[in-house]
């Protein structure tokens, strides 16, 4: 038998190193593979906003353009709000019917945004819905003023882009459909902080504000907050297993059913998203939009979902990766808002809701969080100290508006006694 012959330095400083990868290797076999972001399909947030910059630019007679600027302790948000109308000159008759549409609320769901862009194209005539005639669609589009914001969470959105795929916070860390004021901050068993952080209170994020005043001037008939993660339409409410009582239920619901039909092919799950969608989430955008700015149809579209995709892998899970997935999504959820630009004014007609419902005002209590958190961005105080005595500034301003009424009462109770009281002089004699 030849002799085992003697393995040279070399070979064996090879041989170890190949042991060493294997070895290394092992624990990750199992790995998922991560999806990168696919820059063939989707724009970056700035060629995004380039391109709808380009529309706006090209299209002044239809649409118009404003960045709106917020920040506190530090923080700094910037959104676009693009305005349509058929005739720029009557962007301020309010006898239009008026929709608000939000995308990209969260950094990780590109594809919302992408929707946007193709429906801003659509309505600029620079694409086209396939089967619908340019006079039949622009017969309706002449009743609507359409406000579209195409991403609520630009700093959100960087953050993904700079390598964070499942990032759906905005720049510090706050989820910006927890941060309105309808039953803030409640947390159930299953509470994340890095999916679902409410903020310091309710509206400390400059996002959140902008788009409450957006909401409070512009008092859409519908308002719609487009997601991705699952294929869906929901109505209110997010923060409890029902829905809204009576026709304004009823109405949501049959052009929720028309869009699944019509749009989604029966796939979308209908229903309130707190029912509906496994948990209860607590302060967001579309509840405060029904409760609170008395919106008389708000809806959450979810648009896509991955369910078969790793938690892990968010690109994938929260975006279509192939052409034919992407084309697809594009052409039926633009063609879907223009079912609502169509259709949705009839439904809001049946409703009268804004006859039977009260006027939209705000709580103290949702004033008081506005101007706190606005003197703290002013003057720099610690959000803690506002945390601390916010509840007894509460207290104190209900007992004195409490007090100033029952001095009121008590005065004109005076002055109405002492007025019937007074003695009667008989006339003299003439």
């Amino acid at each position: 038998m030849a002799r085992r012959l003697p393995l040279a330095p070399s070979a064996l400083l090879l041989l170890l190193l190949a042991c060493l990868l294997v070895a290394h290797g092992e624990p990750n076999r199992g790995a998922p593979r991560l999806t990168p972001i696919d820059l063939d399909l989707y724009h970056s947030s700035a060629h995004l906003m380039e391109e709808i910059k380009g529309l706006v630019h090209r299209h002044p007679d239809k649409l118009l353009m404003n960045n709106i600027r917020s920040g506190n302790r530090g923080y700094r948000a910037e959104l676009a709000v693009v305005t349509y109308c058929r005739n720029i000159k009557e962007i301020k008759d309010n006898s239009k019917f008026r929709i608000l549409l939000s995308f990209g609320q969260h950094g990780r769901e590109l594809i919302t945004s992408e929707v946007a862009l193709r429906i801003l194209s659509i309505l600029t005539e620079e694409q086209f819905l396939p089967n619908v005639d340019s006079v039949s669609l622009n017969s309706f589009l002449d009743k609507l003023i359409i406000k579209v914001v195409p991403m609520e969470n630009v700093n959100g959105r960087r953050l993904v882009e700079a390598g964070d795929l499942c990032e759906r916070r905005n720049g510090r860390g706050v989820d910006l459909n927890r941060n309105w004021s309808v039953d803030w901050g409640k947390k159930e068993k299953d509470y994340d902080p890095y999916e679902e952080n409410p903020g310091t209170g309710p509206f400390s994020e400059p996002e959140s504000q902008i788009m409450r005043k957006l909401a409070t001037s512009f008092n859409p008939h519908i308002w719609v907050n487009v997601h991705s993660g699952m294929e869906a339409l929901f109505m209110p409410y997010d923060h409890k297993n029902t829905t809204p009582l009576g026709l304004p239920s009823t109405r949501m619901t049959l052009l929720l059913k028309e869009l699944n039909v019509l749009h989604c092919q029966n796939r979308c799950m209908i229903g309130s998203g707190g029912g509906s969608v496994g948990y209860l989430a607590h302060g967001t955008a579309t509840d405060y939009m029904y409760d609170i700015a008395r919106v008389p149809m708000a809806f959450t579209f979810e648009i896509y979902g991955d369910g078969a995709a790793s938690p892990k892998d968010c690109f994938k899970m929260f975006n279509p990766t192939d052409v034919s997935t992407y084309n697809r999504v594009l052409s039926d959820w633009s063609a879907a808002f223009f079912t609502i630009f169509k259709n949705g004014p009839r439904y809001v007609d049946e409703i009268h809701m804004r006859d039977s419902r009260p006027s939209s005002w705000e709580s103290i209590d949702e004033y008081l969080d506005g101007y706190l958190m606005d003197r703290s961005s002013r003057y720099g105080k610690k959000v803690e100290v506002l945390d601390f005595g916010m509840q007894e500034i509460r207290t104190y301003f209900r007992l004195f508006l409490l007090s100033f009424v029952l001095l009121m009462f008590m005065f004109c109770s005076r002055i109405s006694k002492s007025k019937f009281s007074r003695p009667v002089v008989p006339s003299m004699p003439g």
